[in-house]
């Protein structure tokens, strides 16, 4: 429809931006909602939105009172609501499978999703050649009618969790912290960015290739992003039995070689069947790409802190598809949208070559389950769930021969700590018995100091097991947990300014 109100490129390419630019800006939030509140309502509330977005794009749309920019407003409203919609919905795949089952689950819900990026093209194009544009956007309208309804209908069942729910933004500081924390998903993080700005340029300048290159119309767009959603599923279906016998790097290596080449093909063909070759290949690529990326997340991340994790993926990558659309649709304006596919296959292959310094982690078969070996201790003093600050400080005794040992195992103590939430960690060495050894951290509260516990992971227990079996103490090692209080001078000796004695 860009095409047809404005003559601008840079217009048809923003398209594509405002709709991935609000999952950039929002999707931590969502994330952060994803983890803290029941995600089938979360999913309900998003669906419901775009419900509502998506019945004005239509009247406006009849009424002949759409604009340029009142398109792009509409698109980046669907875009808020897909945001809202996306962590939870990819959350939920973990929730309805074993772990162990998941690569195969989010490749299914990305074949799912590549299916109607086939066929739903291809019909809207023919509505909007036969019928116009606001007959395609009524028929958008009621599709999301069905999927409402089968949320409604869908009772999972969650876990309750005893402890108050986090703040937004206590919640959004804890996914960022854990994202900080694992340099796994920050390495998948990272690729995924270089993905999204360098493919983005396929699909952000597709109706200028549909208008300008192959010289065609809305139904031949529709064939042209019909291909490519079905290469998507070619891809889905490929997946696992390419990591049979190809590492996650080879394959991610692989598929933006493999985009690149389609990209070139694409800016060099004027023949709509060509075209439709290469974009079999770029949908196959991009499954590969963001399903193993997505997998990746998930399988590296607990159940706790999942939907943040995720978000942070879905911010970097999104974010990359809003900035390359705006790149490539600015070089369009001003070299030509050939020009700009041919730039964009450059850029895909430095993202490959980037693996050979960050490359991707193969899939782990870390336990990311609850260790649920905390209890909450007895205490003498009546503490409320906001009492805090809270310090912990335990003893290890350790023999000489063993402290390079002990110093390598509380480096990665100290970064599950900082990474479920503590503050202020420190190891200290008594210096008038050298074989005592004390680590302490800081909670802002009880409730944190609880939640921080219950983070821990039979992942995580390896480490604990680590550090006991070096402590040559005679009974376990010896946890302090207190509450600080501040004091103040008292008024006499503030007044005076009366020194005093601290012996």
């Amino acid at each position: 429809m860009m095409t047809t109100i404005s003559s601008s490129v840079g217009m048809v390419a923003l398209v594509q931006a405002s709709t991935a630019l609000p999952i950039m800006l929002f999707s931590l939030v969502s994330g952060a909602l994803a983890d803290n509140f029941n995600r089938r309502r979360v999913m309900l509330v998003a669906q419901s939105f775009m419900l509502a977005v998506s019945v004005s794009l239509s009247a406006f749309a009849y009424f002949g009172l759409i604009t340029p920019w009142l398109l792009l407003a509409f698109t980046f409203l669907l875009g808020c609501g897909t945001a809202l919609n996306n962590p939870s919905w990819q959350a939920s795949v973990g929730d309805m499978v074993p772990r162990d089952d998941l690569p195969g689950a989010v490749a299914l819900n990305s074949m799912g999703f590549n299916i109607t990026r086939s066929v739903g093209p291809a019909i809207g194009g023919a509505i909007v050649a036969f019928a116009g544009a606001a007959a395609a956007f009524a028929v958008n309208t009621l599709s999301y009618l069905p999927l409402i309804l089968a949320l409604f209908r869908w009772q999972p069942k969650y876990d309750a969790n005893p402890l108050p729910r986090e703040t937004l933004g206590r919640a959004i500081s804890a996914g960022l912290r854990y994202v900080a924390m694992s340099p796994n998903i920050a390495k998948v993080i990272f690729r995924s960015f270089v993905f999204g700005l360098s493919a983005s340029a396929v699909l952000a300048l597709l109706p200028l290739v549909a208008r300008d290159l192959v010289k065609g119309g809305p139904l031949v767009y529709g064939i042209l992003l019909g291909a490519f959603g079905i290469g998507a599923i070619g891809g889905a279906l490929l997946s696992a039995r390419l990591r049979e016998f190809m590492s996650s790097e080879a394959i991610v290596k692989s598929a933006f070689i493999g985009f690149a080449l389609s990209a070139v093909v694409t800016a060099v063909s004027t023949n709509t069947w060509l075209t439709s070759a290469a974009l079999l290949v770029s949908g196959a690529c991009w499954v590969l790409a963001l399903s193993l990326f997505n997998v990746t997340v998930q399988l590296s991340t607990p159940r706790w802190v999942v939907g943040r994790a995720l978000s942070l993926y879905q911010t970097t990558t999104f974010g990359g598809i809003a900035g390359g659309s705006w790149i490539w649709g600015q070089a369009a304006a001003e070299h030509g949208a050939e020009m700009a596919l041919l730039a964009s296959s450059v850029v895909m292959l430095i993202g490959g070559a980037i693996g050979l310094r960050y490359a991707l982690p193969e899939f782990k078969t870390l336990n990311l389950d609850p260790l649920n070996h905390f209890s909450e201790p007895l205490l003498a003093l009546d503490l409320k769930p906001r009492s805090g600050p809270i310090v912990i400080m335990i003893d290890y005794v350790i023999k000489e021969e063993d402290v390079n040992e002990f110093l390598q195992v509380m480096a990665a103590r100290r970064r599950i700590r900082i990474r479920d939430g503590a503050g202020h960690w420190a190891l200290m060495r008594d210096l008038e018995n050298p074989e005592i050894w004390t680590e302490s951290y800081h909670t802002p509260t009880w409730v944190e100091y609880v939640r921080h516990n219950q983070r821990r992971t039979k992942a995580d227990a390896i480490v604990g097991t680590r550090i006991r079996a070096l402590h040559k103490g005679d009974t376990e090692p010896r946890v302090h947990r207190m509450i600080e209080r501040q004091t103040t001078l008292p008024h006499d000796i503030a007044a005076h300014k009366m020194p005093i004695d601290m012996s």
